[in-house]
């Protein structure tokens, strides 16, 4: 399903432009609410290519390779509603604060954004009101359903990583990231490192930060919400047997969680 689509008053989308929020099992009935910050790559297309060659909107820098098809699964397999994001990063991140330098890069890696320089501040601030806020706004809005309903709500926020950056290999599988929740990052790191095959990051390799993060500041830390953000290496699922195989140890471990937390009465029995 994909909802949010531009309005009449629209600055960028224009007909044919995708939606920028894409959502599956709104429905769910599992405890855990996913998001997916950099699940698409798609560009306006007022927009054009931003400048690039395609080789480059296909790289980390465009989206986080994999998470999608690691997201869609994951939400089935949890019975979990799944709120993502379909356009490129490139466009505007977000995950990052619209104050920060980062929110619509100029320079990615080592690459130059020649659609993002020079930008004005209405086509900056189009870009934040037609697929920035639309996104941030649905995760609010379904947090606040939750909560007023009475439906217990653990977030749940999914990226994925480079094996190699700056030219040094990371060993990590996956990583489990968080600031303040001391909740269930320990339950996420032991249920991982349990399945013995895997390398698991404790913050790693990055952490959460109010100044590099926005979705899980926002919605889990600001709202009290137990809360972790997961960054699966891309080499695992860059392809569908790695990313249902992902989806698949990511639900056993939620399993096991869920039942701990209803166990420890974190959760309703």
């Amino acid at each position: 399903m994909v909802l949010g689509g531009a309005g009449s008053t629209s600055l960028l989308l224009g007909e044919g432009d995708p939606a920028p929020i894409v959502e599956v099992n709104p429905q769910g009935r599992s405890p855990f609410l996913l998001t997916s910050d950099h699940f698409g790559r798609a560009i306006p297309r007022a927009l054009g290519d931003l400048g690039l060659a395609e080789s480059e909107l296909t790289r980390h820098i465009a989206w986080d390779i994999g998470i999608a098809g690691v997201a869609r699964a994951l939400a089935v397999h949890l019975d979990a509603h799944l709120i993502a994001q379909a356009y490129s990063r490139l466009v505007i991140d977000c995950n990052r604060p619209p104050d920060a330098p980062s929110s619509i890069p100029r320079i990615s890696e080592a690459t130059v954004i020649p659609g993002n320089e020079g930008l004005t501040r209405e086509v900056t601030e189009a870009r934040r009101c037609e697929i920035f806020d639309p996104y941030h706004r649905r995760i609010s809005e379904t947090i606040e359903r939750r909560l007023r309903d009475g439906i217990p709500t653990v977030l749940v926020s999914l990226h994925s990583f480079t094996p190699v950056y700056a030219g040094i290999k990371r060993p990590w599988h996956v990583g489990t990231l968080y600031q303040s929740d001391t909740r269930l990052p320990p339950l996420l790191l032991k249920g991982l490192r349990a399945q013995g095959d895997l390398v698991v990051g404790d913050n790693e390799p990055y952490a959460v930060s109010n100044e590099t993060d926005y979705t899980i500041p926002v919605h889990g830390e600001a709202r009290g919400l137990m809360n972790t953000g997961i960054e699966i290496r891309q080499d695992l699922i860059s392809d569908q047997s790695g990313q249902a195989q992902w989806a698949q140890r990511l639900a056993d471990a939620f399993g096991e969680i869920e039942a701990t937390l209803r166990a420890q009465r974190l959760l309703p029995a």
